[in-house]
């Protein structure tokens, strides 16, 4: 008999059909009278209730039905008895497909959230995970769709590359060599000429300067791919493998392009809140009880815009009536987590979108603000601050921090080779990304999402370690 999936059936009113299930079982309970079987198989966090009567079934074979293992129930469906849910299947033919012993690592509730990323291999199959993935899928489905029903092309950079966007130098290497005899030169510098590549290569810290060239060409693409970061950063926000979203635009200026960052992002929580509603009550009631009014209220609220240096001044405000911070908020400091937490959940109680940083922490490709004649600069509506600073514009949401890293990029060739050579930058590896500049350059702009930041924000949890199937950490590459 075909197989129908749970979800399916619990949908269904046809009580009196013949319905065939397959999953694995949640829970085993029962007496001389009637054995209560929970399946699950993945369609959705409710479980259907199988009912069997032991005097129809081999006493051996329903023993075999324990926690975790596989079986196909074939029945009736009827109407519940019980509480909780509307219908059940009363089971004419039951099949193990997979046994389960006691070893089993799921098989009790409570288990920590360390607990089971020891365990990544089977932590799928818990309500937590089973609704963060499903969630996880719905959220890859909405931006595919934003950026389809917004005229943008779905562009594919490369994962392998010799050049790194950051300039932080964190970056995994890529080679066919044998690291035990490597050739070097008198410097005692690696040669590559024998490389698989004849040079240096790692894996991408981003697709960024890449989908510069593809907006140049098709006006607006978006990536969505992983990227990978070799940061010794042990933390609940940190993966060394993670997957980003980056728009870029032609002829998008900083207003515009804080228009996008706030569109999209709410057509994401809306594509949440109308397609994952039974995970998202799942996980509101057993991790985070503020969830759903938190998602809500993304939706209610305009995000505010908020110039760098109005926000430290905010904050420094914040430090004369007592608050207390971890780390300094002067100007010309990079805002920690704290810092930025305090301003949307504190001050604003709303997302904010803060932007025109100072550029000593900020990436040479950001359109620097006009200076003024003492050496500081007028940003977004006309804020002056005391030093150069960049059109970043970063959004910051509540429990996260930053979930988006934007800016308008600089298109003049002049201003962008200048900065180039203020840091000091190996050009290398650069030369096709300044002929942008010097052959049809013109105005544009991007930002970058980190994947696992908006599904933290959706889900609730706590650690990023737990809305990627499985994580890649320091000192830890397993599964």
């Amino acid at each position: 008999m075909k197989r129908t999936k749970i979800i399916d059936v619990l949908k269904s009113t046809e009580y009196g059909k013949e319905v065939c299930v397959k999953g694995w079982v949640r829970s085993h309970r029962g007496n001389k009278n009637v054995d209560f079987i929970a399946l699950n198989d993945g369609s959705t966090i409710k479980n259907v209730q199988v009912v069997a009567d032991p005097t129809k079934f081999d006493e051996e074979l329903l023993k075999q039905i324990t926690t975790g293992a596989c079986i196909c129930a074939t029945g009736t469906l009827v109407e519940s008895q019980g509480a909780g849910q509307a219908s059940e299947i009363q089971a004419t033919e039951l099949v193990v497909y997979g046994l389960c012993d006691s070893t089993y690592p799921m098989q009790k509730k409570g288990q920590t959230f360390e607990y089971m990323r020891q365990h990544a291999h089977m932590r799928l199959r818990t309500n937590t995970f089973g609704a963060v993935m499903r969630i996880r899928h719905n959220m890859a489905m909405a931006i595919h769709t934003y950026f389809h029903e917004h005229g943008f092309f779905y562009f594919h950079t490369p994962l392998i590359t010799a050049s790194d966007c950051e300039g932080a130098g964190n970056m995994f290497q890529v080679t066919t060599k044998n690291l035990y005899d490597l050739k070097k030169d008198e410097q005692g510098k690696i040669i590559y000429d024998d490389d698989f590549f004849g040079e240096q290569t790692s894996l991408t810290v981003s697709g960024q300067l890449e989908g510069e060239l593809g907006a140049t060409a098709l006006g607006a693409i978006y990536t969505f791919g992983p990227t990978f970061r070799a940061e010794n950063s042990n933390t609940p926000r940190h993966l060394a493998e993670f997957w980003m979203i980056e728009p870029e635009v032609a002829f998008l200026d900083q207003e515009e392009l804080m228009d996008l960052e706030e569109d999209f992002i709410k057509y994401c929580v809306r594509w949440a809140l109308d397609n994952c509603k039974d995970d998202l009550q799942f996980l509101n009631q057993v991790i985070d009880k503020t969830l759903i009014a938190r998602l809500e209220g993304v939706l209610k609220e305009t995000f505010v815009r908020l110039p760098y240096t109005e926000g430290i001044n905010i904050l420094q405000e914040a430090i004369k009536n007592g608050k207390k911070f971890e780390f300094p908020c002067n100007w010309g400091d990079d805002l920690a987590s704290e810092h930025e937490r305090y301003l949307v959940e504190e001050h604003f109680k709303k997302p904010v979108i803060m932007t025109d940083y100072p550029r000593a922490f900020k990436s040479f490709y950001m359109k620097q603000n006009q200076e003024t004649a003492d050496g500081g600069s007028v940003g977004y509506k006309g804020a002056v601050a005391p030093g150069p600073t960049m059109q970043g514009t970063d959004v910051l949401f509540p429990q996260i921090g930053e979930i988006i890293g934007g800016s308008v990029r600089e298109e003049s060739y002049d201003k962008l080779m200048g900065e180039i050579n203020r840091r000091e930058m190996d050009k290398t590896h650069l030369w096709w990304y300044i002929d942008t500049r010097r052959w049809g350059s013109c105005p544009h702009a991007g930002f970058g999402l980190g994947f696992e930041r908006l599904i933290l924000f959706v889900t609730g949890m706590q650690n990023i370690r737990d809305v990627i199937p499985f994580p890649r950490t320091p000192k830890s590459a397993e599964f």
